[in-house]
C-alpha cells in the first residue's frame, strides 16, 4: 500500500481534474468519490484515483488555494521499460500543455534528450523527462519540491530531516550546483532524490525571483496504522501550530502535510450516509486525529 499520498486542492474541479488526468497517463482510473456535507467549504467533493500506478487524493473545497511549481510531479518516460516511451511523452505533453502555461518548452537539454515542465490548465505542475536508459530505475511519477524564496538552500537540510522521519528510507543522488550559476549558490542543490516510506522523491534548490512557495494546494496525505504512528509523525513535523486543522499541519520548511489513519479512508466509503456523515462532523472538530473519537463516531 502506497504510504504517503499526493493530496491536491481544487476550488470545485476535483472530479473533472481526475477524469482529465485518467484519461492522459497509462494504468490510471478513479477509484472513489465522497461528497462532505456541512464542510467548512460547503459540500465537497473528494476524489481518490491512481495515474501510472500512483495514487492521489483531491479535494473540491473552494478557491483558498492555488497550485504552484514549488511542488510539482516528474513523470519518467523509461525507453527501458517502455519501447513506447518517446511517443508518449509527446502525446502526454501535448495534453497536458493544452490550455496551460509551458514553464521550459520540451526539448533537448543538458541532462536529457527530451524535457520539459508545464503548468497544465488547472495549474498544477508537471517536469516531464525521457529517462536515460542505463540511469538507475525510478518509479513514472515522483513528486518534486522546489526550494525557493525563504527556504532556498535548504533542500539538503529539509531531506535529511525528513529520512530521520519517516521508515524505509534511502538517499539516492545529489547533484549540486557548481560556480559561476549565479544566483544559485555553489554546492547547494541542484537536483537530489530521496526515498521516504519506501518512495521517491526529489528536491531542488532554486534561488531565483520565483514570486510563490510551498502551500496548502498540494500537501502529502501520511497514512498511519496507529495512533502512536500518528503522534510520533505529528510531534516531529509540526512546526506552525495555527496551521494545525483536520489532520494538517505544516512543518518547518512550509510544506504542508496530513497525518490520517489509514482506517479513515474504510470509514469515508461506507455506503453508510448517516456513517460517513458522524465521522466528517468528528474529524472537522480535530487538529490531530485521534482514531479512538473517529471509531467511535462510525458506530454511533
Amino acid at each position: 500500500m502506497q504510504k504517503i499520498i499526493p493530496h491536491l486542492w481544487f476550488d470545485r474541479e476535483a472530479k473533472e481534474a481526475a477524469g482529465f488526468y485518467t484519461s492522459i497517463f497509462p494504468e490510471s482510473r478513479i477509484t472513489s468519490t465522497v461528497t462532505l456535507n456541512n464542510t467548512p467549504s460547503g459540500d465537497a467533493d473528494v476524489v481518490s484515483f491512481r495515474l501510472w500506478g500512483y495514487s492521489f487524493m483531491a479535494i473540491s473545497a473552494g478557491p483558498l488555494f492555488k497550485f504552484n511549481p514549488s511542488v510539482s510531479f516528474m513523470v519518467n518516460f523509461d525507453p527501458s521499460r517502455d519501447e513506447e516511451a518517446e511517443n508518449r511523452i509527446n502525446e502526454v505533453w501535448a495534453k497536458l500543455a493544452d490550455g496551460g502555461t509551458v514553464l521550459m518548452p520540451l526539448d533537448e537539454y543538458p541532462f536529457s534528450q527530451r524535457y520539459g515542465w508545464v503548468q497544465d490548465r488547472y495549474g498544477l505542475s508537471w517536469q516531464l523527462i525521457l529517462t536515460d536508459p542505463e540511469g538507475e530505475e525510478r518509479p513514472p511519477i515522483i513528486p518534486t519540491l522546489l526550494f525557493v524564496g525563504d527556504v532556498c538552500g535548504k533542500a539538503e537540510e529539509a531531506t535529511a530531516f525528513y529520512l530521520s522521519v519517516f521508515k524505509d528510507t534511502a538517499r539516492g543522488i545529489i547533484a549540486r550546483y557548481p560556480s559561476g550559476m549565479e544566483p544559485d549558490q555553489e554546492g547547494t542543490v541542484m537536483f537530489s532524490d530521496f526515498k521516504l516510506q519506501g518512495q521517491w522523491f526529489v528536491a531542488m534548490d532554486s534561488a531565483r525571483e520565483h514570486g510563490y512557495a510551498f502551500n496548502e494546494a498540494i500537501s502529502l496525505l501520511v497514512n498511519c496504522d496507529t495512533q502512536e504512528e500518528i503522534d510520533y509523525i505529528w510531534e516531529k513535523l509540526s512546526a506552525v501550530p495555527e496551521a494545525e486543522q483536520c489532520g494538517w499541519l505544516k512543518d518547518r520548511f512550509g510544506l504542508s502535510w496530513q497525518i490520517s489513519p489509514t482506517i479513515l479512508e474504510e470509514m469515508m466509503q461506507d455506503p453508510d450516509p448517516q456513517k460517513v456523515a458522524r465521522v466528517a462532523r468528528a474529524f472537522l472538530q480535530m487538529k490531530k486525529f485521534d482514531i479512538e473519537k473517529l471509531t467511535d463516531a462510525y458506530r454511533g
